[in-house]
Parts: structure tokens; C-alpha cells; sequence
């Protein structure tokens, strides 16, 4: 359905013409080497194989043709993956028409672009808090021990601390990164690749 609705809105615009839709990973794959199209629309969430895989993939079997990545997710990793996969671009899925048709026009001048909630996502990553860069060198091991499934007993007697210590690591840094629990600890390690010393 969000395809279907994509081509016929873009069809709308005289300079732009949809010569494809796949519903897989390996489809897009094919039907890319098949059109040859100047801009590549790419969701994240394929079947059989990710977007960024795809995006990898294109990058070394028709370079010329610019991903611009589609997608629900505004998490930092997932635009670093794309954007490092060679992505041109990067919209949020809830954007509106126009800044999709923006975007695809500005990706064609050889531009990048980022939606502004993907920006305003990736900026408050950063600098919620004064953001990792705030967490000390003991802060981050704790972090990541605890990303890694490990109990405060057992970070205290690895890291040859108190338990009492390791519990005020723990708010600490969830006071600078502006996190509520140890789910949110974790998703933050493994997203800024802080789960392993």
C-alpha cells in the first residue's frame, strides 16, 4: 500500500517517473540492475536481506544510482549504517510529500540529505545531557557490562569495585544520558557500539 501510494503521488510530478517497486531485498537488487534508475527509494525493513545490505550491495554493482533510505526508524545506528552503506539520503517514513520529492531532487544534485527529524534524533543523541562524551572511562565500562547481561555483583567484582559504586555509575550515567532504565542503558551501549571495553 505505501508503494502503490509513493508511485502514484510522485507520478504527479512532471520531472519524475516510478519504473519499479520490489518487495524484497534481493528484488530490488534485481529490478535496480534491470532499470538502471537514477534514485533508488530504500526501506530499512526488507525481507531476505536489510536495506543497508542492499544499499552495500548497489554501491558496488551500479554506483552511479543514488539510495535515498525510506524508513520508520529515526535511531542514529540505523542512519550511520545506511549512510556508511552509501545512502545519498535519508527520509522519515511520516514525512510529507513535498519533502520526499525535496529530498529525491537535491540526492540527484549529488547532495545529502537527512530529514529534520532524523537530524533533531541524531542531535539529541549527542548532546541530551552533554551526551556520551560525558560518561568517564569507568562510566562506559559499567555501561557496557551492563549491556552485556551482567549484574551489578558481577560488574563490582570484575571491575574490582563496590556494588554501592556500580549503582552510582549506573544513575550517573543514566542522569547524563537522560535514560530511565536498563533497557534504555542497553539500546544505547549496543547502538553507540559501546558493548565491549
Amino acid at each position: 500500500m505505501v508503494r502503490e501510494a509513493l508511485g502514484a503521488l510522485l507520478a504527479r510530478e512532471p520531472d519524475m517517473v516510478m519504473v519499479g517497486e520490489a518487495q524484497t531485498g534481493p528484488g530490488a537488487i534485481e529490478l535496480a540492475q534491470a532499470q538502471r534508475p537514477d534514485v533508488l527509494l530504500l526501506d530499512i525493513g526488507l525481507p531476505e536481506m536489510d536495506g543497508v545490505a542492499v544499499a552495500r550491495a548497489l554501491r558496488e554493482r551500479l554506483p552511479e544510482v543514488r539510495v535515498l533510505a525510506l524508513s520508520v526508524h529515526h535511531d542514529p545506528h540505523y542512519v550511520r549504517e545506511m549512510l556508511r552503506a552509501g545512502a545519498a539520503g535519508y527520509v522519515d517514513k511520516s514525512s510529507a510529500l513535498v519533502e520526499l520529492v525535496r529530498a529525491i531532487r537535491l540526492v540527484m544534485q549529488e547532495k545529502l540529505y537527512l530529514s529534520p527529524e532524523v537530524t533533531r534524533e541524531a542531535l539529541g543523541q549527542r548532546f541530551r545531557a552533554g551526551g556520551d562524551a560525558a560518561i568517564s572511562r569507568r562510566e562506559r565500562q559499567v555501561l557496557a557490562l551492563l549491556a552485556a547481561g551482567k549484574r551489578s555483583v558481577q560488574i563490582a567484582a570484575q571491575l574490582n569495585i563496590s556494588t554501592a559504586t556500580v549503582e552510582v555509575h549506573r544513575r550517573n550515567i543514566m542522569r547524563k544520558l537522560g535514560l530511565h532504565t536498563v533497557a534504555d542503558l542497553t539500546r544505547y551501549a549496543i547502538r553507540e557500539g559501546l558493548t565491549s571495553l
